[in-house]
């Protein structure tokens, strides 16, 4: 059986962070969209789509490399969330919760590194 990118849960709540994002910056004015929006969007997707991009490729040290990535682009994330909050575009309670949010992403992320390659991806179809 093949497996889905939908199947990685890390994948999915990538995903799910990026939307809750958007749901935010969405409502922003222009100038604050344009700004300090388009860079919090572009990261938090970047979360997600690094994710994808590593479980496409054949080996699995690029997959890992394109998840150092996403842990790169949610570290990032964070800084635009922390910017939003100090210029009252997020209430600071959503963004500390979308902090710690991406913080629990960020060790699962990493555990998800750690299991890259230690099982070959093709075991289960024998």
């Amino acid at each position: 059986m093949n497996a889905s990118i939908n199947d990685l849960e890390i994948y999915r709540e990538a995903m799910r962070l990026g939307e809750v994002i958007w749901g935010f910056v969405a409502t922003w004015p222009f100038f604050a969209k344009d700004t300090v929006g388009k860079q919090l969007v572009r990261a938090a997707d970047s979360m997600a789509a690094n994710i994808a991009e590593g479980y496409g490729r054949f080996h699995f040290k690029e997959n890992q490399k394109f998840c150092y990535y996403s842990r790169g682009s949610a570290q990032e994330t964070q800084t635009w969330i922390e910017k939003s909050a100090r210029r009252e575009l997020i209430p600071e309670d959503a963004a500390r919760s979308l902090y710690h949010e991406i913080d629990v992403f960020k060790r699962r992320l990493n555990a998800y590194i750690r299991s890259i390659g230690s099982v070959s991806p093709d075991a289960n179809d024998q």
